[in-house]
């Protein structure tokens, strides 16, 4: 069956993912629509490189020789891509027949669409979902909607979201270049808010297609959902994205919300046993923050958009209410 040439370019990052990457390949290879596929190795130790050169001939296989961390690896994959749209797609993953297909279809029909996200479902239990969109709020916190919940309220549709998970969307390549790429500042953890945000600003929006579906492990990089890794990480880059995307006023109008909320998040972590590694994690956001080393990475305020800030700002007072919902 001829599937027509490939709109879509997916870019896989992997980093010692043997466990997972057979299986992952064979359902992108299995899609209802032509695609090109682009796996980006980050200095794998494990027979990864080898399945991939063995059983999957026709993937283009980037060879890093470390760890880069994984906003560099897909930033590699997409500087490459020859489509008009690339999805990005954890190693820890299976996609279903028509799961890119679907997405295609979205981005046809919402010509302001920056990002479109697959839902993601547990791999471990399938009616229950692990991402139906991220979500940021006033407090300083990214969430993903619909986690842990029952893949029921989470049926069919299209919907809103506030960014994009990049475990599984899919992105316009015409806006990337827009934009710009994944910040690499990030390594790892919210840099998939941050370029939401980015498109935000810049007048588009981000959607989660709910019938576009695929299977995730969850946690197969960092090895568990709570972790020093993440801990460090995704307290440094909470704060650097405050930086990044919000204009000085704005900040200072959040200041007592973003207190409060990184004071609750660093009760959380000392529950886990990981306070010290996110206290560590705020420090160093801060410091990326005041060195002046990143200060060309924030987003100029313009005047015209003063009308999508003033939005987006009633959008994070509203998203608290959201998760506690």
């Amino acid at each position: 069956m001829d599937r027509g040439k490939a709109r879509t370019t997916v870019v896989i990052p992997n980093h010692n993912g043997e466990k997972f990457i057979d299986e992952c390949l064979k359902s992108v290879f299995s899609s209802s629509v032509n695609v090109d596929v682009i796996v980006v190795d980050n200095g794998s130790s494990d027979g990864s490189i080898g399945i991939i050169e063995e059983k999957f001939p026709k993937t283009r296989l980037v060879k890093l020789d470390r760890n880069t961390g994984f906003c560099h690896a897909v930033n590699e994959g997409i500087a490459l891509c020859e489509t008009e749209f690339v999805y990005l797609l954890n190693n820890d993953t299976v996609i279903m027949h028509d799961t890119i297909k679907q997405l295609e279809n979205t981005m046809d029909s919402y010509k302001d669409a920056f990002s479109v996200q697959s839902k993601m479902l547990k791999m471990c239990d399938k009616t229950h979902v692990d991402s139906a969109g991220d979500y940021y709020c006033v407090m300083g916190w990214a969430f993903s909607a619909g986690k842990d919940k029952s893949a029921s309220y989470y049926e069919h549709g299209v919907k809103r979201v506030f960014s994009a998970c990049a475990g599984a969307a899919l992105y316009r390549m015409d806006m990337l270049k827009k934009i710009g790429f994944f910040d690499e500042a990030h390594f790892a953890y919210l840099e998939d808010v941050d370029i939401g945000y980015r498109a935000r600003i810049n007048g588009l929006r981000n959607y989660i297609n709910l019938d576009s579906e695929i299977l995730h492990a969850g946690s197969a990089a960092s090895g568990s959902r709570y972790n020093e890794f993440k801990a460090f990480h995704s307290a440094r880059n909470s704060v650097y994205i405050i930086y990044k995307n919000m204009p000085p006023v704005q900040i200072l109008l959040n200041v007592p919300f973003l207190v409060v909320g990184f004071f609750v998040k660093t009760l959380f972590y000392i529950k886990k046993g990981l306070g010290l590694k996110y206290v560590n994690g705020l420090i160093k956001g801060l410091d990326m923050c005041v060195s002046g080393k990143y200060s060309d990475n924030r987003v100029k305020f313009k005047p015209s958009r003063l009308l999508t800030y003033i939005m987006l700002e009633l959008e994070l007072l509203a998203a608290p209410v959201r998760k506690f919902l």
